[in-house]
């Protein structure tokens, strides 16, 4: 499998996911026409897109989502909750959308694939992470959480790659120039953002059962690519992930290199 996040941040999120037979997007949060202009910049294919996995209804996560899954004819996946807020508020065209609801901790099948959503903690109706498996491979994407709860550790424990939330440096967040409000909200552990140290805490139980990590959703006010990495590599103490396995950080404004499981 190939992980290639096209964009990560508050701005817009995409991931594309490409298998043997088959590929897909988890969410959209980018305009349709950048996504493909990433995709095709990326080595991806359209067209071997099976459908669009949406983690929450935040507009940084939907906003290509309608004129995609119409243009390429693909279904959307996401929780109940997430489906009607989004198609509640939905802008633009009313024309009708192939939806799938799916459940956390029950896994569906697109081609290939097997999908299984798992909840996490943010300030949205019914969000979700995804572990995607093909054949004997399976990749996590775990962002937009204000933690990562034992059940989800033991989900995540069947990875072998992982797309995690590394979004904020506790002390950039307590000393930047947010209002006390949203910085009570990103730290909230129920509703909030993971830092990067509740994220190297992650990693550092992960560390045995992990072939390759991109951190992803970093904050481009709280946080820098260095600060990060420095947090995800020293997770064992003595540089457990440094030069052990591959270990990217997922930007914004680029593409991030091909994570390969």
């Amino acid at each position: 499998m190939n992980v290639c996040v096209l964009a990560s941040g508050s701005k817009g999120n995409c991931i594309y996911i490409e298998g043997s037979t088959g590929a897909l997007l988890v969410d959209a949060g980018l305009s349709g026409r950048e996504i493909l202009r990433r995709l095709e910049a990326a080595g991806g294919s359209a067209d071997r897109i099976e459908a669009i996995l949406v983690t929450h209804e935040h507009t940084d996560h939907i906003r290509g989502v309608d004129v995609l899954a119409r243009r390429l004819g693909l279904p959307v996946v996401a929780t109940r909750g997430t489906l009607a807020e989004y198609l509640d508020h939905r802008r633009g065209s009313r024309k009708p959308l192939q939806t799938t609801a799916c459940r956390c901790g029950e896994s569906l099948s697109l081609g290939d694939f097997f999908i299984e959503p798992f909840a996490t903690s943010h300030d949205a109706i019914e969000p979700c992470g995804f572990c995607i498996r093909e054949h004997d491979l399976e990749v996590g994407c775990c962002t937009d959480t204000g933690e990562v709860s034992p059940v989800m550790l033991e989900r995540l424990r069947r990875c072998d790659a992982l797309v995690i939330e590394s979004n904020h440096c506790p002390e950039m967040l307590k000393n930047g120039p947010y209002p006390a409000f949203l910085k009570k909200r990103i730290r909230d552990v129920k509703r909030g953002h993971l830092s990067n140290s509740a994220c190297a805490a992650c990693l550092k139980s992960l560390a045995d059962d992990l072939h390759a990590v991109t951190l992803a959703h970093l904050s481009e006010v709280n946080n820098r690519p260095e600060i990060a990495l420095a947090a995800a590599a020293s997770a064992g103490g003595l540089g457990l992930f440094a030069g052990s396995i591959p270990l990217r950080v997922a930007r914004q404004h680029e593409i991030t290199e091909t994570m390969q499981v």
